[in-house]
């Protein structure tokens, strides 16, 4: 009997130092540079490609979803995403700016795959350097360091905008929006894949969803997630949209992502002899996020958002400003 106490006592002391640990080593977004400070950690630790592969986002498993490999659903989105944004229609040599694109998976598959030109821009400058690193000799990809909140590139520079789950980074959702359409020509294609909150306008949040939302955000470096209506709103309003802005909601498709994460590490253990201790510790460390995203998702708080807009050929008199003082600062 004292055995089982002593044993008792030595696990729930682990549990609350454990607990104690994830509250004091969370990520809050400060600025752009804990943001770009985070990726560089993951990107030079090497454990997010070790498990997640080259694309730092989540696999669609079909609908209705079905078992996948992980990293397959991960690539099979990257498809899903061009053949719903309607980019397999476009010809070869088509240029792509990838907003957030992180190591370069998703660019590397749009530049091999379907023949676009691709610039991959990132805040990380780890990000970059494993981009590059990755990315065959002769392929039409390439990769730079820029804040998605003041892109370094003239207004309608590209034929599509192109963003995988960078949204949640940034602070100010109007200027995102804005960003993104100003740098798409005339006739242009923005596809932007997200993840979005319930829209708390309609339902608010309740006792349970304001905690846990609050550590979705504070544990990755996330100043706020827009709802799908919010962002698809703030897209409308950039002035910059020709007709109505599409959208969907692929949470169904994405949701065995979660799951599948955390399995990756029960399947794949070679990878804590690989990273040793310090690369376990993180990697558990990372569990209760995984499980609340999990959550979320599941009940409907938060929520998988995809978006379409076309550009028209009207150009705000405001952007016209914007647009002439990128091209003096170049």
């Amino acid at each position: 009997m004292n055995l089982f106490v002593w044993f008792l006592a030595i696990l729930l002391t682990l549990v609350t130092l454990g607990i104690i640990f994830y509250f004091i080593t969370a990520r809050r977004y400060q600025s752009s540079d804990s943001v770009a400070n985070s990726y560089d950690q993951w990107t030079d630790d090497g454990i997010l490609e070790y498990y997640w592969g080259e694309h730092i986002h989540l696999g669609h498993y079909g609908s209705p979803p079905q078992r996948k490999d992980f990293i397959a659903a991960k690539i099979d989105f990257v498809h899903e995403m061009v053949k719903w944004g309607e980019l397999d229609k476009l010809p070869r040599g088509t240029t792509v700016l990838d907003v957030g694109c992180g190591i370069g998976g998703s660019s590397r598959i749009l530049a091999q795959d379907y023949g676009f030109a691709v610039t991959g821009v990132t805040i990380s400058p780890q990000q970059v350097q494993r981009a590059q690193e990755l990315t065959p000799e002769g392929l039409d990809a390439k990769f730079e360091v820029d804040d998605a909140m003041k892109l370094s590139f003239p207004d309608a520079s590209f034929d599509v905008v192109w963003s995988i789950e960078a949204g949640p980074h940034m602070p100010d959702k109007a200027v995102f929006a804005r960003e993104l359409m100003r740098v798409i020509k005339p006739g242009g294609v923005l596809v932007v894949a997200d993840w979005n909150q319930r829209d708390d306008r309609q339902k608010p949040l309740n006792f349970w969803e304001k905690p846990v939302m609050r550590q979705l955000l504070d544990q990755w470096s996330h100043p706020a997630f827009a709802s799908i209506e919010q962002f698809s709103e703030l897209l409308a309003e950039t002035g910059f949209v020709e007709g109505e802005v599409t959208t969907a909601d692929w949470t169904k498709e994405t949701l065995p992502s979660w799951i599948d994460t955390i399995w990756q590490g029960v399947i794949r253990p070679q990878g804590w002899l690989r990273f040793g201790l310090s690369g376990f510790i993180k990697s558990v460390r990372e569990v209760p996020t995984i499980l609340l995203m999990r959550l979320g998702f599941g009940t409907g708080l938060c929520r998988f958002g995809m978006f379409r807009a076309v550009r028209g050929n009207s150009v705000p008199e405001s952007t016209e400003t914007v647009a002439s003082e990128v091209i003096l600062n170049k």
